[in-house]
């Protein structure tokens, strides 16, 4: 990992202090992509939902089209880059679904209306995560997409009780996505639920993390 994009991982691990357990059950070859690839959609879902004025947030996603269709282009800017650019994913699709982020916010409560509205991201998001780190193999998963998760980061940014509640009853199953995708919903699961009975989001306890990574690592 290269000094510039560390600082961007390095917050990431702060805010998900999780990973350090789920990832021992990431492919050794995937570690070096699976790092700044969820630092990168915790940076876009920050730009999204955080704070009360949208302003910042919007030109943050804005820049992180452009920077994007860059990726496809083969030129980059942002450091975290260094690992992901060089791998031929659908970055220019992801860049075009970030278009869908800011309706989100404009209706926080709304959460069928927000699921299917981040539908063509969630798609976009499992095609580029197909590209990262699917091999073909049985452990790549079973191919269904969900927009659940990512709309989860809304609940964590906002500290969102029922949000957190009504995601969890619909929560995809263990088998969707690969390695990476399955060990990130098993995390984000566990923090929600904490979300959802207490009111707080927090770091769930290690040996809760570590039990629920090592089943979502299991082969599908």
């Amino acid at each position: 990992m290269q000094s510039g994009d560390e600082d961007f991982v390095g917050k990431w691990q702060a805010r998900w202090p999780e990973w350090r357990i789920g990832m021992a059950f990431v492919a050794p070859e995937q570690r070096e992509r699976a790092a700044p690839w969820f630092s990168l959609l915790d940076e876009l879902c920050d730009a999204a939902w955080a704070g009360t004025d949208a302003t910042p947030g919007l030109a943050k996603l804005a820049w992180w089209q452009d920077e994007l269709q860059g990726w496809g282009k083969g030129a980059r800017r942002h450091p975290l880059g260094s690992q992901l650019q060089r791998v031929d994913a659908p970055w220019q699709t992801l860049a075009l679904a970030l278009r869908l982020l800011p309706a989100t916010r404009e209706h926080p409560a709304d959460t069928v209306r927000n699921l299917a509205q981040l539908q063509d991201l969630a798609l976009a998001i499992a095609a580029c995560e197909s590209r990262l780190f699917g091999d073909g193999s049985r452990d790549s998963g079973d191919g269904r997409i969900d927009a659940t998760p990512l709309l989860a980061m809304q609940a964590f940014v906002r500290t969102d009780q029922p949000l957190a509640a009504h995601l969890l009853a619909s929560w995809p199953a263990p088998g969707a996505g690969t390695r990476p995708r399955r060990i990130a919903n098993a995390i984000l699961g566990a923090r929600l639920r904490v979300l959802a009975r207490e009111g707080v989001s927090r770091p769930v306890p290690g040996p809760r993390v570590l039990w629920s990574s090592w089943r979502a690592a299991r082969p599908r």
